[in-house]
């Protein structure tokens, strides 16, 4: 049988990414590293408690003095704060409640019939750029992107008759390539202002950080994530897979299901849902007077009580609509039904729960210790004196984000762990932490789809191999490799022209931070 494996033939290349996997195999569980952490600053507590040093803890305007955690008071206190630490953990929350609305929309088969009815609809010429977009807009409904996204872009180009392995890598570039380029908020908006808004108070306690406060910028950038996979999957990557045949059983390729007449009206009725939930939150703040307004009428105000609603919106973003079309179309019945696809979302949110409560007492450490606003000070002092420009150290956080996620999947692990150190750390350095935030996001974005460790990068080589059996792990990586590289590049030039043009990255956010 003709050989279909389009596997690299660069074995220094080979050699480094069975390194990288080998390495990150050996790597403790995230909820693991949390706790390991959390025993490291223990340890480092005691040690440098018995120092003294000059550098001055902004919060205080008194030298910094690192508390032994290993004391018994301070251990006393540690048992008995845990479960308030753990219950009042700022992500927790707020990733919960967001998600119970996602999961309604999700198992009612909301998301689902709106994917399929986007993607049925789209002209050949356009396919590549809308499923790119649907890609991006799956990230509201978590997994949904990886088990129904990928999958069907593959199913429709090989029905139009196109290369399937081009579908599923321009659908695996938005999904994950395009992880923080979204138009519609979503659930990876508070989780990240989360940790960050935790990272900065070990500066400054009372800052308010806006669960947007990535917005604009990434509304913005799901234009170029578009405009750059349109480009390198019509122009580079599907003429390489002409070479390519497709010797997938025709049996196990799946096949486009039509959506019916039913589940179409359903889903018509419940986008008019939508728009009304929309128009009625619009009509509901209009007025200057509106309950939902600071005191003085502004909108955008962290006073106002709409800009401490954002989750609550999303979760209603979502359960209504899928409330309304799961009646309709018959996938709920009653209100068990309902209930019912919020305990299956809270099913899938159990691992995060877990990884949250070793993240939460490891944080509860680290700020208590002292030793993050020692860390902040002495990195900022140390980078102020090699007096690098401030573009420079935005592009080093998307470098070092790129590079660690070759190791930790999860966005929001990398974040619990390296956001205590960066941001408290450039806010010393006049960086905002929304600044901070959003060179994370894309130096965790650009090298999601390059990663072999990510959960869902083995499941989509499965999904190539319908179509040619001699897909690997490094087919993949071959063919995903010009996506990470150029929207590294391009992204990260995009995000340093936006803050050179003083444009607002998201609600409330600023790039100069005074205390």
């Amino acid at each position: 049988m003709q050989n279909t494996s389009i596997e690299p033939q660069d074995t220094k290349l080979q050699k480094i990414l069975d390194w990288i996997e080998r390495t990150g195999n050996k790597l403790p569980d995230p909820a693991m590293i949390f706790f390991f952490s959390l025993l490291i600053i223990w340890a480092l507590s005691w040690l440098l408690s018995n120092f003294e040093f000059s550098e001055i803890d902004p919060r205080t305007n008194a030298p910094i003095v690192v508390n032994n955690q290993l004391t018994g008071d301070s251990l006393a206190t540690f048992l008995a704060n845990m479960v308030k630490t753990f219950t009042g953990f700022a992500p927790l929350g707020v990733v919960l409640v967001a998600m119970l609305g996602v999961g309604v929309a999700e198992h009612s088969g909301f998301i689902n019939t709106g994917i399929k009815r986007v993607l049925d609809r789209t002209p050949q010429f356009l396919l590549t750029p809308i499923v790119i977009l649907v890609a991006i807009v799956s990230h509201t409904a978590t997994d949904a992107g990886y088990v129904l996204v990928i999958p069907l872009a593959g199913v429709i180009y090989y029905a139009m008759g196109r290369h399937p392995l081009a579908g599923i890598t321009a659908a695996f570039a938005g999904v994950s390539g395009g992880f923080s380029a979204n138009f519609v908020p979503s659930a990876i908006d508070p989780l990240l202002q989360s940790f960050t808004q935790s990272a900065a108070h070990i500066v400054d306690p009372v800052i308010q950080i806006n669960p947007l406060n990535n917005y604009f910028f990434t509304s913005a950038s799901s234009i170029l994530v578009i405009l750059i996979g349109w480009y390198l999957n019509d122009k580079i990557i599907e003429p390489r897979l002409k070479k390519v045949p497709i010797d997938g059983d025709p049996e196990d390729i799946p096949q486009f299901a039509e959506v019916s007449h039913k589940e179409r009206a359903a889903l018509r009725w419940a986008l008019a849902a939508m728009a009304l939930g929309v128009g009625l939150l619009v009509a509901s703040v209009w007025s200057e007077s509106s309950a939902l307004r600071a005191p003085n009428g502004e909108l955008a105000s962290f006073s106002a009580p709409l800009m401490h609603s954002i989750v609550p919106l999303i979760f209603l973003l979502f359960v209504i609509p899928g409330v309304v079309y799961g009646y309709l179309a018959g996938t709920f019945k009653n209100s068990r039904d309902v209930i019912n696809a919020m305990s299956k979302a809270m099913d899938g949110m159990s691992y995060y729960i877990v990884m949250a409560f070793f993240c939460a007492l490891f944080i509860s450490a680290f700020n208590t210790s002292n030793i993050g606003a020692l860390l902040a000070v002495k990195g900022a002092d140390t980078l102020r004196e090699l007096a690098l420009p401030a573009s420079v150290t935005i592009v080093g956080i998307v470098l070092l984000t790129a590079f660690v996620n070759l190791f930790v999947g999860s966005a929001s692990a990398k974040w619990a762990l390296i956001g205590p150190i960066l941001v408290p750390m450039l806010m010393q350095l006049g960086i905002s932490p929304d600044l901070t935030q959003a060179a994370y996001r894309i130096g965790d974005s650009s090298s999601n789809i390059i990663t072999p460790l990510m959960p869902y990068f083995p499941l989509v080589v499965v999904y190539a191999q319908r179509y040619v059996k001699g897909t690997g792990i490094g087919t993949l990586i071959s063919l995903m490799l010009p996506y990470a590289i150029t929207l590294l590049i391009c992204w990260t030039a995009f995000l340093l022209l936006y803050w050179s043009l003083g444009l607002p990255l998201g609600i409330q956010s600023s790039y100069l931070y005074a205390p």
